[in-house]
């Protein structure tokens, strides 16, 4: 199975702060994987730059197998909106718009719109019967489902979704989850950065940083269960600068 996203020796320093530290993964086709860790612990970091909303700066980030490093900030933004579906805690949608021109508006920004195809969006995610209703007349949960449709529509080689149910309460969680385990077992790559333990049982692979370093790596068994896991932990490192050494512990 080839690799939808490689992330080689990241770093990323604001003035005397250091975000991210030599962090490196690998995610396969069709993952989904879960971004844990504390507030300040980098996930957002690491989020952005995946998504083309941020650079590093140290190191290398392939998506496809392309260097997202050697692109111009246009070039970025071309692979944001062509390969990348984007799913926000808030939910980022225009007011005076509908449900359906809330989803029309990425198709417009990649290619001709396609009320029927956007209309089926909103069906894949059980909201085609209020797709003339604006946000404001919507449930949080259905406007975090519109997102959802919205990151779909141009067909993204990768979604990221970044506290997706953050806003939401129990029942509309579970909807989003479901949505977002069909798509996992269709076949879509999946990356979401949580605080939820609930949220992160439907991941493949569970990943946790600390101060900006990869501190944890699991690999979920059974999804929506971390029952069973092979669990890989990290050495600690005395040196901060040092890399970090996997082992793998059953």
């Amino acid at each position: 199975m080839r690799d939808i996203l490689e992330i080689k020796a990241v770093s990323k320093i604001y003035g005397a702060v250091v975000a991210l530290r030599d962090i490196s993964l690998t995610v396969p086709q069709g993952q989904w994987l879960a971004i844990m860790g504390p507030s300040g612990s980098g996930k957002t970091t690491l989020m952005n730059i995946i998504g083309c909303l941020d650079t590093p700066t140290q190191g290398q980030v392939l998506l496809d197998g392309l260097n997202l490093g050697a692109l111009s900030h246009a070039g970025l933004t071309a692979i944001r909106r062509e390969s990348i579906g984007l799913i926000f805690q808030e939910f980022h949608l225009i007011a005076y718009l509908t449900a359906l021109e809330n989803v029309m508006v990425a198709q417009y920004y990649h290619s001709l719109v396609d009320e029927n195809e956007a209309l089926e969006a909103l069906a894949r995610v059980g909201l085609r019967e209020r797709a003339k209703h604006l946000p404001r007349q919507l449930s949080g949960g259905e406007q975090q489902r519109v997102c959802v449709a919205r990151a779909l529509i141009n067909h993204p080689k990768l979604i990221l979704a970044d506290e997706p149910t953050g806003n939401l309460d129990e029942t509309n969680e579970n909807l989003v989850m479901e949505i977002l385990s069909q798509l996992r077992a269709s076949g879509s790559s999946i990356i979401v950065v949580t605080h939820s333990q609930e949220v992160a049982a439907h991941a493949d692979r569970v990943v946790t940083l600390e101060h900006g370093r990869l501190a944890q790596d699991r690999l979920v068994e059974n999804s929506a269960s971390l029952a069973n896991e092979k669990i890989l932990t990290l050495s600690p490192q005395r040196d901060l600068g040092a890399p970090l050494r996997p082992n793998i512990v059953e």
